[in-house]
C-alpha cells in the first residue's frame, strides 16, 4: 500500500501555530487533516489522550465516517503543516485508495484496542471484587453478545 502522503499530492495545505485548535471536540466540521510535519496533541474531555508527530497521521476520520461531532480536540503543539480535506465524504467517495488506507488504519486500531481490553480483563480477573464492574464492561466490549444482567450480580 502506498504511503498516505502520496495520496495527498495536490491537496491544499494548512498551517497552524503552536496552540491552535485544528479540530474542536464536539464540533462537526466534515474535514480531515493529514499531518505533514509538526506535533499535535489529542485531548478528550480536558485529558491528553496522546501526542502525535508521525507524518501521514490522519485526524477527523471518526467524526466524518460516523457523521458525528469530533470526539476529541486536536491541537498543535508546535508549528504544524497538514493536508486539509474540507469535504471529506466527497473526497473519500472519489478516492477509494485513500478510503482503504483509513479502513486499514481503523482496523489496526480496533485490533490493538481489543487486545488491550482483553489484557485488562485478564489482569483484573479474580483479583478484586471492586473490579467486577470493569470485568463486565470489558466483556461486553470484547463480545457484545456477552451482556450480563447487572441486577443479577452476586
Amino acid at each position: 500500500m502506498a504511503d498516505i502522503l502520496d495520496y495527498c499530492k495536490g491537496l491544499a495545505r494548512a498551517s497552524f501555530k503552536p496552540g491552535a485548535v485544528m479540530l474542536p471536540e464536539g464540533e462537526r466540521l466534515g474535514r480531515l487533516y493529514v499531518l505533514v510535519e509538526g506535533q499535535v496533541e489529542v485531548i478528550r474531555e480536558r485529558t491528553q489522550v496522546t501526542h502525535v508527530d508521525e507524518p501521514g497521521s490522519i485526524f477527523g476520520e471518526m467524526a466524518v465516517l460516523l457523521d458525528m461531532p469530533h470526539s476529541a480536540t486536536v491541537k498543535a503543539l508546535s508549528a504544524v503543516t497538514a493536508y486539509e480535506i474540507p469535504d471529506a465524504l466527497t473526497f473519500l467517495d472519489s478516492r477509494p485508495e485513500f478510503s482503504l488506507h483509513i479502513a486499514t488504519m481503523l482496523a489496526r486500531r480496533l485490533y490493538y484496542t481489543t487486545s488491550y481490553l482483553v489484557d485488562l480483563r485478564q489482569q483484573a480477573a479474580g483479583k478484586r471484587q471492586d473490579l467486577d464492574l470493569v470485568d463486565e464492561i470489558l466483556a461486553t466490549l470484547v463480545d457484545p453478545t456477552n451482556v450480563r444482567n447487572p441486577r443479577k450480580r452476586g
